[in-house]
């Protein structure tokens, strides 16, 4: 089975598969696989085309782990979400040009993945997590218990939008 773990960049993707490898899962990193289908580069942030690339993807058994996740064909898909603020004050101290940090909060609020994900994948295959003030080890436990089917399938249920400028 081959899950995805998705969201925007800030919201926990790293770490929590980052302990789901600790804990003996098969985790592959997008960024590590992303490299032949680099179209353009601006101040470090790649522009991809996502297309080739999910075309290109060899399915895995265990977890695909970053941004572009939602794009392949997984069997089950985790989005992991922010409050927007704090999501803001994670890609700023990451060194994000404000600009990429505007528009990834903005992406956020406007649940631009999960959009893009409602676009390939059945509701009923996939979960949100808010990782606002969860760690990553509660939320690769509720990864886990996501995928061996003792936590249901949830998406549509964070709201954001009232936070569009980053402000609590």
């Amino acid at each position: 089975m081959m899950v995805g773990i998705a969201g925007t960049p800030g919201t926990g993707k790293t770490s929590v598969g980052d302990v789901l490898a600790r804990r003996g899962h098969r985790v592959v990193r997008v960024a590590e696989t992303i490299a032949p289908f680099v179209v353009a580069e601006e101040d470090g942030v790649r522009e991809v085309d996502e297309e080739a690339w999910a075309a290109a993807f060899v399915p895995v058994d265990g977890y695909v782990e970053g941004g572009l996740a939602h794009f392949l064909p997984c069997d089950r898909l985790v989005i992991l979400r922010c409050r927007p603020d704090v999501l803001r004050r994670r890609l700023e101290a990451r060194g994000y040009p404000a600009a990429k940090v505007a528009e990834n909060v903005e992406a956020e609020a406007l649940d631009v993945v999960l959009c893009e994900a409602f676009d390939l994948h059945p509701p009923e295959s996939l979960l949100e997590i808010e990782t606002t003030a969860r760690s990553a080890e509660e939320t690769a436990d509720l990864v886990e218990a996501f995928v061996a089917g003792r936590l249901a399938p949830s998406c549509g249920t964070f709201d954001f939008s009232g936070n569009l400028t980053g402000s609590p």
